[in-house]
């Protein structure tokens, strides 16, 4: 995959000042390890603006600053040329599919995500980024104001408010989802699917797959012990 960035990494900068350096492959597993929590998720996960800031600084650097002096000296038909093009491509893709998984589920989940946003204690990690934050806070005004210029303003007094926490569903945490294992993982606590079975403890080996309830691996996804698919 780096390869097809460049042949010795050179497209992507690396400031010798940060304390934690990723090759462009690990970037770019960053970024596909992200995409594919966010796409087969069920909630909104934290946010991964730092990966995105990076990837996106990157694309820019290769297209304004490598791309023209790199295919010059490709001559013309070469292959080469052709897959550098389709890895940015794809790159490109993946970035704007993790940003749009991200977008729809703030528009789907609004008040909950704004409130669990709020209600985030003091050392934990933001689940959106400050542009989020600020769409989410936008839509919601903007849904608020168009149901009562629409709805609202029409009924009753004693009914012209309407709880947006109540209104909009929230996400569905009981649903099932396929995850692979990154690391073994012991004793993770199964409940029961109905009233007959009692709950039982698993142990998830090393790159294993299995078929899960979101709710019972949902820390492991956050922790990056096991990767859905």
């Amino acid at each position: 995959m780096s390869d097809a960035l460049s042949d010795d990494g050179s497209d992507f900068n690396q400031d010798d000042t940060q304390e934690d350096v990723m090759t462009p492959a690990e970037l770019i597993a960053k970024l596909e390890e992200a995409w594919l929590n966010e796409k087969f998720s069920p909630e909104l996960l934290e946010n991964k603006s730092e990966v995105v800031e990076c990837v996106m600084e990157q694309l820019t650097h290769m297209f304004c600053h490598q791309q023209e002096s790199n295919l010059q000296r490709v001559k013309k038909g070469d292959a080469k040329a052709s897959i550098h093009r389709m890895e940015i491509d794809r790159i490109r893709y993946v970035l704007s599919s993790y940003l749009r998984s991200r977008l729809q589920k703030i528009e789907k989940y609004f008040p909950h995500v704004l409130e669990r946003e709020k209600s985030r204690g003091e050392g934990e990690p933001s689940l959106l980024s400050p542009e989020e934050f600020a769409f989410a806070k936008e839509y919601y005004a903007n849904t608020e104001s168009y149901l009562k210029a629409v709805a609202l303003k029409r009924m009753p007094s004693n009914l012209q408010t309407v709880d947006m926490i109540k209104a909009v569903p929230e996400p569905c945490l009981d649903s099932f989802v396929f995850l692979r294992v990154k690391e073994r993982q012991e004793n993770i606590l199964v409940e029961p699917e109905t009233e007959d079975q009692r709950e039982y403890v698993v142990d998830l080996d090393e790159g294993s797959q299995h078929l899960m309830r979101y709710r019972t691996i949902a820390p492991l996804v956050s922790s990056g012990a096991v990767q859905l698919i």
